[in-house]
């Protein structure tokens, strides 16, 4: 069994596990942390509830976050509104020990004004529900009149 520091992770991260309490990684993060961290792509997932999903994908995508730069860099899209909060608590948990990452939750039954100002202010990772990212797009695309593109996109939320 590897341990965490084997895997790559950079010394910020191993002080988020070790605080967190984790020793050894799962049979799922042994597998995707070294692929997430060696290139950009996609990972489909498979395992039970508790074995780590998270971890597997967050730790990696903070490592490759910059945290100086307020745009948005990461994007997790979660099928309930529960399932994105606790997402975006453990996110949190993970990175509490890089300065200036910003996590913000984007999802339905909350005021999308202020979801948008948080994004506004920077926010680095992204956990939204599909349906509120949604809107947020279109109401961009409707506040630009311009039709969808991107880089406008990209600015108003």
């Amino acid at each position: 069994m590897k341990t965490f520091q084997e895997l790559g992770l950079n010394e910020a991260l191993l002080k988020a596990i070790e605080d967190m309490g984790f020793e050894h990684p799962s049979e799922v993060q042994e597998k995707a942390i070294p692929i997430l961290l060696e290139k950009d792509t996609d990972i489909v997932s498979l395992a039970q509830t508790g074995t780590g999903k998270t971890a597997a994908f967050g730790f990696p995508m903070l490592q490759k976050i910059d945290p100086k730069s307020k745009t948005t860099q990461g994007l997790i899209l979660s099928p309930t509104r529960e399932l994105c909060l606790q997402i975006t608590q453990e996110i949190k948990n993970y990175s509490k020990h890089i300065k200036g990452v910003n996590v913000v939750a984007i999802y339905g039954g909350a005021s999308i004004t202020d979801q948008a100002r948080a994004v506004k202010k920077g926010a680095q990772i992204l956990v939204a529900t599909p349906g509120r990212m949604q809107d947020m797009i279109f109401s961009c695309y409707s506040r630009t009149n311009a039709g969808y593109d991107p880089q406008k996109t990209g600015k108003c939320i």
